[in-house]
């Protein structure tokens, strides 16, 4: 099953937005706050995806959402080559 390319643009979204409300003291100032939640959260869109990419893809989406300047790019490539080619 193909997944949209609106679907990973969702994901991307909610990704930055994850990684915008984090802050490494988090875990300490929210004793609510869990970060296999956030990343869940930012992969409702791809639910569908192959349990082998989404798998790849939740490490780099955990990678993004703590440390977003290093692991950015490693997701952008990810999505690119899970997501179906533009179309035209």
């Amino acid at each position: 099953m193909t997944i949209p390319q609106e679907q990973f643009d969702d994901l991307l979204s909610r990704t930055a937005l994850a990684a915008l409300f984090y802050y490494p003291e988090i875990a300490v100032d929210d004793a609510e706050y869990n970060l296999e939640r956030d990343i869940a959260y930012c992969m409702e869109p791809v639910f569908a995806l192959a349990e082998e990419d989404a798998a790849r893809l939740r490490v780099a989406v955990g990678r993004v959402i703590t440390n977003p300047t290093t692991h950015r790019s490693e997701l952008l490539a990810l999505v690119i080559e899970l997501a179906p080619p533009p179309t035209e």
